[in-house]
């Protein structure tokens, strides 16, 4: 199986950090955020594609150098258009009939990845108690993902869309359309996948989106081993 990992950000909001350094290369525990992501993937999968556009030539010297994975490809998103567009640049790239794709600068458990590889079509997402601040997914009555809303005016406990997908690569037969604010977003495939079959909900047990700084401290102090080794 081969997994897409969305690594070309800009990092803005962990600047000055970022100024010289991509997001994904920021170290937690003495390791690149992206080292971690590599680590936690499951065995199922065989070959990574890494997006790239913000100091690429940075991530590039890493992958060299990572002994995680021996096959591995860049695909230089030339504009940075959003999530779907990321996506749809691996488009050609892609040789597996499934893949998985991950945000390259949040963490996440290696348990709940091997859980979703094993989907036909999967969604993992995590219980938060502030959904003004994420995407929610909606679920069907049998359990399967109904729409994904961004950011809903809601209260109290729902399901987080955590960035981590499953997706058959039929998914790419979608059009995608610029979305309100000029991008291209990851999520559209996802709903419209879900308008033609089942999209499984795996529910993560760890999930931590380095978004902040202040985040982004809190994860050098935290027993990752125990979540992130697969």
């Amino acid at each position: 199986m081969d997994a897409v990992i969305l690594a070309a950000g800009l990092g803005t909001r962990l600047r000055p950090h970022t100024l010289q350094t991509p997001k994904p290369l920021l170290p937690v525990q003495g390791r690149p955020i992206l080292d971690w992501a590599l680590g936690a993937l499951p065995p199922a999968v065989d070959r990574v594609l890494v997006v790239v556009h913000y100091l690429a030539d940075q991530i590039e010297a890493y992958l060299r150098e990572q002994k995680h994975h021996k096959q591995w490809a860049t695909v230089l998103q030339a504009e940075p258009r959003g999530t779907g567009d990321a996506l749809r640049a691996c488009r050609s790239r892609i040789h597996s009939e499934r893949f998985m794709v991950l945000n390259g600068d949040d963490l996440y458990g290696a348990r709940d990845l091997a859980g979703l590889a094993v989907c036909p079509a999967g969604l993992l997402v995590q219980p938060v108690d502030e959904p003004r601040r994420f995407g929610i997914a909606f679920l069907r009555p049998d359990g399967t993902l109904e729409r994904l809303v961004e950011k809903p005016e809601l209260d109290g406990r729902h399901l987080a869309n955590t960035g981590a997908y499953l997706f058959p690569s039929s998914v790419f037969e979608t059009d995608l359309q610029e979305s309100a604010r000029g991008e291209y977003e990851i999520t559209d495939y996802v709903s419209a996948l879900a308008a033609r079959q089942p999209v499984h909900v795996v529910q993560a047990q760890f999930w931590l989106p380095i978004g902040t700084i202040e985040v982004w401290q809190e994860a050098q102090t935290m027993n990752l081993d125990v979540h992130l080794r697969a």
